[in-house]
């Protein structure tokens, strides 16, 4: 699959809670192949950014299921790793506002509360149960990619925040948004 197979806003899938995985069949870990195969392909053509994580509703499936890159710095290091029927049994640490991004909401960027530390439950693709504790930026990512299964975007954390949104410059710097003109009146962004 190519980065064309992500779906963006206003999609209504995007705010549909996806179905618990009962089983982990090989449709699954197809499903988990084609997820990194979309998310490396539209980091392909980024300079500036890299894939952090993808869920599955990203590509149209309803699935809860979501990867999330093995390494955060080295663009070179191509691994992901799947979660399945992921949750968080406890938020933990401090709320902190930070920049996300959203492969289904392109272009756009926002400063969003999350909490800096979260215990997780999941399911790997060997059909284990595993838990872990997750801080800073892997615990945002995680967060974010928990919202998606669960129909919630980013941008719905920062709505009402005009000082909360940023487009990314031809240079990699994120830059304020126009809330009026761009953000609050972008019916592509809001149902």
């Amino acid at each position: 699959m190519k980065k064309e197979s992500i779906i963006a806003l206003p999609d209504p899938r995007l705010r549909e809670r996806s179905k618990k995985v009962h089983v982990v069949t090989p449709e699954i870990l197809e499903l988990v192949d084609n997820l990194t195969n979309v998310a490396l392909d539209w980091e392909d053509t980024r300079p500036h950014e890299i894939s952090a994580a993808i869920s599955a509703v990203q590509i149209g499936h309803m699935d809860r299921v979501v990867i999330i890159r093995s390494d955060f710095d080295d663009k070179a290091v191509r691994d992901f790793t799947a979660l399945i029927n992921p949750q968080i049994v406890k938020f933990e640490g401090d709320i902190v506002y930070d920049y996300e991004g959203c492969l289904s909401v392109p272009d756009v960027y926002g400063k969003v509360p999350r909490h800096t530390k979260v215990r997780v439950k999941a399911v790997d693709i060997d059909g284990n149960e595993v838990r872990f504790k997750a801080e800073d930026f892997l615990a945002r990512i995680i967060q974010h990619e928990i919202d998606h299964i669960n129909g919630i975007v980013f941008i719905d954390h920062i709505r009402d925040n005009k000082d909360a949104f940023y487009k990314l410059d031809n240079k990699g710097e994120l830059r304020p948004l126009d809330y009026e003109k761009y953000v609050k009146n972008n019916s592509i962004l809001w149902d």
